[in-house]
């Protein structure tokens, strides 16, 4: 089977579809998925897809940057609650985004670090989000890194050298449908990963790979990742399903 590392498809443009969004997941046998939250004002739809679909759908709990405002504080008390109520695979999505608003970086980093924090106490894994930030969250991770902090970089477009410092770090790198734009670049990085350091997301509705790009994404396209994935590195796509599969259980604490 295939495992999606992350995608939102609790957002309400997903929601009238969702039993059928199911069935053809497991029809290209995506058989997990795994949904990041993004602010407070997800965390009930996030709930709610994860309850009604527990064995495919698994929850995330954290504060995205881009949603990292001058009520951060704030929003990481609400979100902080949710882990005593109920169990959570990762804590995600955070990070740093230096694409978008820059008004509240160093929030973003202070809401980071607290999260990261959060992590270690509670064993769980972190899912980061490094838009234009990857040698910034990687810092912020081999800071804090104490042989207990565990995570994936998400959506993962950096270079053979971030990859590596990701890999020294214990860390996964997501591979998803960036990888598979014409002008990505980003071959000679895939082929240089070690099997047991790739994990496959697509990270819905956004960034559906070629030939699907500018269309809404969904877990449904991540074969066509994985083909890509196989593609790069000589290898079968029944090897690259496995070994993510199995890095993805390993990724959950599964």
């Amino acid at each position: 089977m295939y495992v999606d590392t992350h995608a939102h498809i609790y957002l309400d443009e997903f929601r009238e579809h969702w039993d059928q969004l199911i069935s053809d997941c497991a029809d290209v046998e995506v058989k997990k998925i795994y949904l990041p939250n993004i602010d407070e004002t997800s965390i009930d739809q996030v709930h709610d897809l994860a309850d009604k679909f527990p064995l495919v759908c698994k929850p995330m709990m954290g504060l995205h940057p881009c949603y990292v405002k001058g009520n951060y504080k704030d929003q990481l008390k609400l979100i902080k609650e949710q882990f005593a109520q109920r169990q959570y695979s990762a804590i995600g999505e955070i990070g740093i985004d230096l694409h978008w608003d820059l008004s509240f970086v160093k929030e973003q980093e202070q809401a980071f670090q607290a999260q990261i924090e959060w992590a270690i106490d509670l064993k769980l894994p972190i899912a980061i989000h490094s838009r234009k930030s990857l040698d910034e969250t990687i810092s912020a991770v081999e800071k804090n890194q104490n042989g207990q902090l565990s995570g994936v970089f998400h959506c993962f477009n950096g270079t053979v050298e971030q990859a590596k410092r990701i890999i020294d770090l214990g860390f996964f790198v997501g591979l998803g449908g960036v990888i598979t734009f014409k002008n990505a670049g980003l071959e000679e990085m895939v082929k240089s990963l070690p099997q047991e350091n790739i994990v496959l997301e697509t990270d819905a509705p956004y960034l559906a790979p070629h030939p699907n790009r500018g269309k809404p994404n969904t877990p449904v396209y991540l074969p066509i990742i994985a083909e890509k994935v196989a593609s790069f590195r000589s290898e079968s796509i029944d090897d690259v399903k496995d070994y993510t599969t199995k890095n993805a259980n390993l990724l959950f604490g599964i």
